[in-house]
């Protein structure tokens, strides 16, 4: 039988389970962050010129339909394509210079209860991972400014001579697919699957939250809800940002994302010029 627990709930019963050979790995769109890490990034990529407004919007309402009931696998495909396809002549290092603006609109999303989960995971001896289909240059940034471990994201396009070529490549962190990711780090770092943690709140994720034996659906949508009703998982009730946890929580992370931005800028004493994306 599923429990129902709150986050102060988990973070009292993770922090009691010491582990040695185990980890805690965590979704980020929606279960780490409220929305699409996606759909952020592409609103910073507007800004830099590099994308049309009728592009941004029609990513807002994919990030809308996301939000509400989730992605498909075919949708999921056809967004990695795309997103390949739109990279090719792009500079790597433009994409990268991109970096700040992504994390200002990123940090303020997150829900603060999860990162205390997380921490809780590391004092008790196992490491956190971001799990995502986010880019993993995104994402490997996102883990050091949050203080976890590590990530597993991602490759967005193939890169040649510093340039993208549009041509999709490696592995695409969705479904399946982070379930053998996580297999394949288990079996490098020697963890034991069965002491391991994964988080999520999408039934997409399903064969990543079978892969451990300390499943937990957090907001979870109806499809996994209903799974984890019928396997016994844990389910984790979150307030959503916009309610109770906004005021506060939210708001020390904002401040902490604007004096990350504030100190890089110090650091390279001048203000950070995006150019616009061209061919070469």
């Amino acid at each position: 039988m599923s429990e129902v627990v709150s986050g102060n709930e988990e973070v009292a019963r993770v922090s009691t389970e010491r582990s040695v050979r185990a980890a805690a790995f965590f979704d980020l769109d929606k279960t780490l962050m409220q929305g699409s890490s996606g759909f952020q990034f592409a609103r910073a990529v507007r800004e830099a010129g590099m994308m049309s407004r009728r592009q941004l919007v029609s990513d807002a309402f994919a990030n809308l339909r996301f939000r509400l009931r989730g992605a498909s696998d075919e949708e999921s495909e056809a967004l990695r394509i795309r997103i390949a396809t739109s990279l090719e002549g792009v500079r790597v290092r433009d994409l990268d210079r991109l970096g700040v603006r992504v994390m200002q609109r990123i940090l303020p999303r997150l829900y603060p209860q999860m990162l205390t989960i997380a921490y809780a995971h590391q004092d008790a001896g196992r490491p956190a991972y971001i799990v995502t289909a986010a880019a993993q240059d995104m994402a490997q940034v996102l883990a050091r400014v949050m203080t976890f471990d590590g990530a597993l994201g991602s490759a967005l396009s193939e890169v040649q001579d510093g340039v993208y070529t549009g041509r999709p490549t490696g592995a695409f962190l969705y479904g399946s697919a982070k379930a053998v990711a996580i297999q394949q780090m288990a079996a490098r770092e020697n963890l034991d699957l069965t002491a391991c943690y994964a988080y999520s709140d999408s039934v997409s994720d399903a064969p990543m939250l079978r892969a451990v034996g300390h499943p937990v659906v957090v907001n979870p949508d109806s499809e996994l809800e209903r799974l984890a009703r019928e396997e016994g998982w844990e389910i984790l009730r979150l307030d959503r940002l916009g309610q109770k946890l906004t005021i506060a929580g939210v708001a020390l992370v904002a401040a902490a994302a604007s004096g990350l931005t504030a100190a890089i800028l110090e650091r390279t004493d001048q203000r950070v010029q995006l150019p616009r994306w061209g061919r070469g």
